[in-house]
């Protein structure tokens, strides 16, 4: 798992090829990141399905209640297939877009 800080959020990129190894490893380091914006990135190479990402969900839901985005970015799921509770996007364009959005959202007290 690589961790880059951006300017206005943290990106992790996955470069295990195994989710469960990644999950793991997100799981312990998540702690650490509690109060910044996080854009996971999932590369085509890793070994996983739709029921894997559904383990971020009680993540996500945790980090948007303490006012923080979280976004997943994942070119080969279709979020129609998940709940409207976690973001997830195919490119790292459209997860800054959400980044944007949610700060305005929350500017307004939505």
């Amino acid at each position: 798992m690589n961790i880059d800080k951006k300017a206005n959020y943290t990106l992790i990129n996955s470069d295990e090829k195994d989710f469960t190894v990644f999950f793991k490893v997100f799981s312990e380091k998540i702690n650490d990141l509690e109060n910044e914006h996080l854009v996971i990135y999932f590369s085509e190479n890793i070994n996983t399905g739709n029921k894997d990402f559904l383990l971020f969900l009680d993540i996500a839901e945790q980090i948007k209640e303490n006012g923080i985005s979280f976004v997943i970015v994942c070119s080969y799921l279709n979020s129609d297939d998940f709940s409207e509770s976690i973001n997830i996007v195919p490119t790292l364009l459209e997860a800054e877009d959400i980044l944007e959005m949610e700060a305005i959202e929350r500017e307004l007290g939505f």
